[in-house]
């Protein structure tokens, strides 16, 4: 009879979960407490972000801002925060700009929001996710969690305010990052000064509920330095002083040369990856990355902005993304396809502002 039964209710139940699941929403908003939550809902895409997710997220945070005492975002099961924007999409001469202009709105909000900004970075966070952590209050990170930013890698830039926050992490260390798409994982997070907490990830739950009774900053601050668990070990420490060194150069020509010049484990293997990154990419980064450190976040996206349009426009990104994502082959042919061929105006030309009307718009610009 128990067999039977199971055999019955199977199905019904089978039929019950599809029809959940194609009601499922990519990102969801819910309330606790004094504080507005935000579950990036894709867990099978690594939570990644893309255009339906950043066109909501928009006005919910607009909403909160004035209606909760602080907002939390978290993403969906334990593997990954958010692994970054749904480049499929941003490779499309139409649809890519749009979703740019969403998803650049929503970082630009987060980096001036009026109230604390919790986001629990557990597990994969590159690309697009860091743009949905790093410029808000607070990033805790866990021993699951692991930050890159690897855009050279597919012919793109480290953008969603990659020029704004990498430069301004110590010791050379944001462009190190920014170039080789470099992995931290765990409490090297904190150590860069990417995250402010770390906090194991069997504490998360608990976390969250205390912090959504906080009134204040003072109190969010006081319960997450209660939770935050310190470290003396940095990974990268044997090597910061040659970071600095290497990475203090202002042409990829010279990082190159400077880092021959090291002649160790670490310097030989960053060599091996700055030659497998697109060499366009590699001048484009660092030239935003030098510029990034001079401006404010507004004005870095529009910066980031014009240069996204363009590699919508140009060979590399579309070539990157189809070599590692789509095809798979791994053997993507970049034009240029040299350090030597990428000219000064070559790169000049992704800067050149955008038609007044392409120009990237805040929602609070005045028009």
């Amino acid at each position: 009879m128990l067999s039977l039964s199971v055999r019955l209710t199977r199905p019904a139940s089978l039929a019950f979960k599809r029809t959940m699941s194609s009601q499922e929403q990519d990102v969801l908003f819910e309330t606790l407490n004094n504080a507005g939550i935000i579950t990036l809902n894709r867990p099978k895409a690594l939570n990644s972000l893309n255009v339906s997710m950043a066109s909501k997220l928009l006005p919910q945070l607009q909403e909160w801002e004035s209606q909760k005492a602080l907002v939390i975002i978290k993403g969906s099961g334990d593997k990954a925060f958010c692994a970054g924007g749904d480049v499929k999409v941003a490779i499309d001469k139409v649809e890519g700009p749009r979703f740019f202009h969403t998803e650049y709105n929503v970082n630009y909000l987060i980096g001036k929001y009026k109230i604390p900004y919790v986001a629990l970075i557990n597990g994969i966070t590159m690309g697009g996710g860091l743009g949905l952590s790093v410029h808000g209050r607070y990033r805790v990170a866990t021993e699951k969690t692991m930050i890159a930013m690897p855009e050279t890698k597919i012919g793109l830039f480290p953008d969603v305010g990659g020029s704004y926050f990498l430069p301004r992490l110590q010791v050379n260390l944001g462009l190190y990052l920014g170039l080789t798409g470099d992995r931290l994982k765990g409490k090297d997070v904190v150590k860069a000064g990417i995250a402010t907490h770390f906090v194991p990830s069997k504490r998360l739950y608990e976390l969250e509920v205390l912090l959504s009774r906080c009134t204040s900053d003072v109190e969010v601050n006081a319960l997450l330095s209660k939770f935050h668990e310190s470290s003396d070990d940095f990974s990268l420490a044997s090597n910061i002083k040659h970071i600095n060194y290497c990475f203090a150069a202002s042409t990829i020509e010279e990082i190159i040369e400077r880092l021959e010049k090291v002649k160790n484990d670490w310097s030989e293997k960053t060599l091996k990856t700055l030659s497998e990154m697109c060499p366009g990419s590699l001048k484009i980064t660092l030239r935003a990355l030098q510029r990034g450190a001079q401006l404010d976040l507004g004005q870095c996206l529009k910066m980031e902005y014009r240069l996204a349009c363009r590699a919508t426009e140009n060979h590399d990104f579309p070539e990157g993304v189809r070599a590692l994502l789509i095809d798979k082959d791994n053997s993507p042919k970049w034009k240029p396809a040299t350090l030597a061929e990428v000219t000064d105006d070559y790169v000049e030309d992704y800067f050149k502002k955008l038609p007044q009307d392409k120009e990237l718009q805040f929602f609070d610009s005045k028009l």
